[in-house]
């Protein structure tokens, strides 16, 4: 009897263990699980466009990115890394400034190349790592064989492969000057050329493309962002279906060529295009809601969503481009010219951005540290506990701190390279450091009404004080202490990163060669290489 007592309690005792331990080791996989991560990139976006930085205004354009804010972090000091499309993605995917990845201005539809090979990408990284990647809208790195979304990391891709104005459509957005429908005459022909007709330049359809493969051309913008959301959802059903970390990105066009409600057949052409912007930007703001509430009923506590910006508004569209809010650029303006998208005024590269990630990041809170978008590649690598490539030197940094904890150090220095204003392509002639900013070109950015500023390179640079001239209206006075300790701080930096990138053996080059036959057409018998495949 004493036996089997004995053997009952050991027996109880080893049963005991046996739980505990299989309940800790469930406890760490759980702890351990890979955390999803959903990035949401606006296309030409404002500061002032989302609600919650400009609470004065009382506007409701974005009331689910302004709760995304209230439950999460809202960066106030958060900048693409460019002011212009190819150039702020492949910065955001490799964490690496243009002069080193190689791309310092935009692809066209006619490019052979992209994003150099030689880059390697966030998707890439996360992919090798077990993550199902996936993208979803706007792609602008290159559409040709190897230079497509899903040869450089993703296992599936629906979207178009450049902006969404870079070809006729049936029923075009909302552009100055206006899109005109395609043209049915003739084989790859649309009649206008872009000297007549602005922005639409492009001979073939604009096309849809899934994976590989063009699914429709032209394809109809109106029905877009209904195609783009069933896809993410989809895509966050099934990777929690497979039990498969998952890396969403969704690259909306929406304020490049905004869209409105479709017009009633009876209406007449000359509607209104008052709100034609606003309405867009809700519509944009109502995808984030549907990706965000099937994001929290599958997985909230272990998915980071990032929404930000690759560029400011494109000022030159007048009433169909955002709101810069108070980061007006006016020293430029009052000069002639632009002070948004294309250059480095704050306008031009200052985005909304907001995260949000339920029991990692403290609710309504306000970070003003000062960050960029390559911080995404580094900040989700870390999260997921990777190590970038160690054969190349990086730009970006990790904010991980800054999006889990009340930290508020961001980079020391932050340089905004040349975006197709002033001076060539992708140099780094404005420099960042605190509260104070250095231009050492400035101008030759179109504004609406067509004025552009003439060029002007200043050999001491325009140093302004951001927190007592967000504008960027009087510069410092060369004379003072002040301007000289800062210009003397930010010349050296300069000097030294110029010289880091001369001596970095894995600076890439792009291939910005175009060939007529690069262009994506679906069926070249057809005008304007028409198809549609979707069923």
């Amino acid at each position: 009897m004493a036996v089997g007592l004995t053997q009952l309690l050991v027996s109880g005792a080893l049963l005991c263990g046996l739980l505990f331990h299989t309940v800790s080791q469930r406890g760490a996989k759980i702890h351990s699980k890979k955390p999803n991560f959903i990035i949401v990139l606006a296309d030409d976006i404002g500061w002032g466009d989302l609600d919650a930085n400009q609470a004065e205004e009382k506007a409701n354009n974005t009331p689910y990115l302004n709760l995304m804010a209230q439950q999460g972090l809202r960066f106030t000091d958060f900048h693409s890394p460019a002011s212009t499309c190819s150039p702020s993605r492949a910065a955001i995917l490799t964490g690496r400034y243009g002069l080193r990845n190689g791309v310092t201005h935009n692809f066209a539809v006619n490019s052979v190349a992209g994003l150099p090979l030689s880059e390697v990408t966030l998707p890439e990284l996360l992919q090798k790592a077990g993550y199902y990647t996936a993208m979803i809208g706007k792609w602008h790195l290159g559409h040709n064989g190897p230079y497509s979304p899903t040869n450089r990391g993703f296992d599936y891709y629906l979207g178009i492969p450049y902006s969404n104005d870079m070809g006729c459509t049936d029923m075009p957005g909302y552009n100055l000057p206006q899109c005109v429908p395609c043209d049915p005459s003739g084989p790859q022909g649309i009649r206008l050329k872009r000297s007549v007709h602005g922005g639409c330049y492009s001979k073939v359809g604009l096309p849809l493309i899934e994976n590989s493969s063009i699914v429709e051309q032209p394809l109809d913008l109106w029905t877009l962002t209904e195609q783009y959301r069933a896809a993410a959802l989809r895509i966050i059903h099934n990777a929690r279906e497979r039990g498969q970390p998952y890396f969403l990105y969704i690259a909306l066009a929406h304020m490049h060529v905004p869209l409105a409600p479709p017009r009633p057949p009876d209406a007449p052409t000359t509607t209104t295009t008052d709100g034609v912007y606003a309405a867009s930007l809700r519509e944009l703001d109502s995808l984030v809601e549907a990706v965000k509430i099937t994001s929290d009923d599958t997985d909230k506590d272990n998915t980071l969503i990032w929404f930000t910006g690759d560029n400011g508004p494109w000022e030159q569209k007048c009433q169909y481009a955002g709101s810069v809010g108070p980061f007006t650029g006016r020293w430029q303006t009052s000069r002639g010219g632009g002070s948004a998208k294309r250059t480095t005024w704050e306008g031009g590269h200052r985005v909304p951005t907001v995260a949000y990630w339920p029991g990692r990041i403290p609710a309504n809170m306000t970070s003003s540290a000062l960050l960029s978008g390559m911080d995404i590649f580094p900040t989700l690598l870390s999260l997921a506990g990777l190590t970038p490539p160690s054969d190349r030197r990086y730009d970006g940094i990790d904010a991980t701190n800054i999006l889990l904890h009340p930290e508020q150090t961001g980079h020391e220095f932050l340089f905004h390279p040349n975006s197709g204003a002033a001076g060539r392509f992708g140099d780094l002639q404005t420099v960042r450091t605190g509260r104070h900013k250095a231009f050492y070109i400035t101008g030759a950015a179109e504004a609406c009404g067509g004025g552009t500023g003439r060029q002007q390179l200043h050999d001491l640079p325009l140093i302004f004080d951001l927190e007592r001239d967000e504008a960027e209206e009087t510069p410092l006075q060369a004379e003072t202490p002040e301007y000289q300790a800062v210009a003397e701080r930010i010349a050296r930096k300069r000097e030294e990163l110029l010289w880091d990138i001369a001596t970095d053996k894995s600076v890439s080059t792009a291939d910005y060669s175009t060939d007529k036959s690069a262009a994506p057409c679906c069926d070249p018998k057809q005008a304007v290489c028409r198809c549609h495949t979707l069923g």
